[in-house]
């Protein structure tokens, strides 16, 4: 029954503390700036991934990122990002670039905002650190894609080039398979990791963010699959918006998941307000 209790208590803490912190609206917020920054974080990250000689496993690594995702989803946001991915850039220190990267940043500050209103916290720090820290997290996301490239795509090829050299790895090329993912999996929870820790002002420990981690990630895998369901049997945005049907899906998507992301927070912050009422109360 205690558990119940602390359950009911976490719960309406976070639902209710979410609306009063405009969560919807900051769902809407950080749907768009995401649309706005992932354009320009796929150009910096292949324009690098080419500065470095990966060019070609950066490009396969993007479409299968979106396989991931459902394909009601993805075939609309995948279409426009394998037309940008198409134009060819002569190198990184362009101007270009370089704006795509500042660009990219305005998302990280959207995650940022969104996660000083869930911990309610109070920025403190400078307008020019926090671009400088919103910059270095789109170069370690840029390192993390590369990664990602490398475990999704380079491992496959040279565990299948071991094979035919070395008879005995073959048995185990199913399991080396499994793991690339398993290690991309374990770059995301990484990455929430990393934003959640860092990127919101105030201090948290891991114990703190792990449990709007994993609220993220399952909530993530249900939130993308009734979507894709709710579009197979029921689509009406075709007949809703017409040529504006794809981008509105991509936006609803967005805005699912940020609406999930936000209350992952919120719900990190309900758990550590509760914990402090419990110390207090002993």
């Amino acid at each position: 029954m205690h558990g119940l209790t602390a359950l009911r208590q976490i719960v309406g803490d976070a639902f209710g503390h979410f609306n009063s912190d405009d969560g919807w609206a900051m769902a809407s917020h950080l749907a768009i700036s995401a649309i706005m920054a992932l354009f320009p974080f796929m150009i910096f990250a292949v324009a690098l991934a080419s500065f470095l000689g990966a060019g070609i496993y950066a490009d396969r690594v993007v479409h299968l990122i979106f396989e991931t995702l459902p394909e009601e989803v993805a075939g609309p946001i995948g279409a426009e990002v394998e037309h940008v991915l198409k134009v060819r850039r002569g190198g990184i220190l362009t101007f270009g670039v370089a704006g795509a990267a500042f660009f990219a940043s305005n998302g990280v500050e959207a995650l940022r905002l969104s996660l000083n209103r869930a911990y309610r916290v109070d920025e403190q720090r400078s307008f020019i650190w926090l671009r400088v820290q919103s910059l270095g997290f789109v170069l370690i996301a840029t390192a993390g894609f590369l990664t990602v490239s490398l475990l999704l795509v380079v491992a496959p090829v040279a565990a299948e080039l071991a094979a035919q050299h070395l008879e005995w790895i073959e048995p185990y090329l199913g399991t080396i398979n499994l793991w690339r993912y398993v290690i991309a999996v374990v770059v995301l929870v990484a990455a929430l990791a990393s934003i959640h820790l860092w990127l919101p002002g105030g201090k948290r420990t891991l114990t703190d963010i792990m449990p709007g981690i994993v609220f993220t990630l399952i909530g993530w895998i249900a939130g993308s699959g009734l979507f894709a369901a709710y579009l197979a049997r029921f689509n009406s945005y075709a007949s809703t918006y017409a040529g504006l049907a794809s981008i509105m899906i991509a936006v609803v998507f967005l805005y699912i998941v940020s609406a999930i992301f936000i209350l992952g927070g919120e719900i990190n912050a309900a758990i550590m307000r509760y914990r402090g009422r419990r110390t207090v109360a002993d």
